[in-house]
């Protein structure tokens, strides 16, 4: 598998995150985008009227297999919860984009696309439930070749302490699971991200390592239950 070119050559980027706008923006676009080292994001306050942007960070935030940091607690809290795989994408996918959670930018053309690339078997799903069969919470991302692209993840926060991180705990042992040395895009790096061992790399070098990913097999996702 090899990375697309649909943007143009990286070296012709500009030296700024944001890389380029379209009016265009369906699943096949999105899914080329990945290959390219580039995510879409909507700026709805901004001045231009573009329907989409689409971003490649100058510094990139990644999560090596090997780097995720589990803390005492939270394997305490992985005790609380069953995890599950494309499952409940939808529910999933509703709870990151609650209006009421700050800077939501997941909004209904989104939904709508990466919907599709679910059904497609390219976006997929963690979540993590209460012993009772409540969802406590959950994360979605992007899958080609050996790079998962994280878009999102969400915890309820009456239920679901600590839940968004099991799931990555789940995430990152399936990912793992057949020793390739696949890796966690996560877009940007956080204070909150870095205590869970997200690293920052630069452009250049996050490009070289999807060309690598881009390499590797696909994930073997487990089978989906009928809806």
């Amino acid at each position: 598998m090899t990375r697309s070119a649909i943007f143009g050559p990286a070296e012709q980027w500009p030296a700024q995150d944001l890389v380029a706008l379209s009016d265009s923006f369906d699943a096949d676009l999105v899914a080329e985008a990945y290959r390219a080292g580039v995510f879409p994001m909507p700026l709805p306050q901004a001045s231009f009227l573009a329907r989409m942007a689409w971003w490649s960070p100058m510094q990139r935030g990644v999560l090596p297999l090997t780097s995720l940091r589990v803390t005492r607690s939270l394997r305490q809290a992985v005790k609380r919860y069953r995890t599950t795989v494309d499952q409940a994408f939808e529910r999933v996918l509703a709870g990151c984009a609650d209006p009421t959670r700050p800077h939501g930018w997941i909004d209904a053309e989104i939904s709508e696309v990466y919907t599709e690339l679910f059904h497609r078997g390219i976006v997929h799903s963690v979540e993590a439930w209460t012993p009772d069969g409540r969802l406590a919470g959950g994360l979605y991302g992007v899958s080609v070749g050996g790079l998962f692209a994280g878009e999102s993840m969400f915890h309820d926060p009456m239920i679901g302490r600590d839940a968004s991180k099991v799931a990555l705990m789940a995430l990152v042992e399936l990912l793992g699971n057949d020793g390739q040395d696949r890796v966690i895009d996560v877009q940007w790096w956080t204070d909150h991200l870095g205590t869970l061992g997200v690293i920052e790399i630069d452009r250049d070098e996050y490009l070289t390592l999807l060309d690598e990913a881009l390499e590797l097999p696909e994930v073997r996702w487990p089978s989906r239950e009928p809806t």
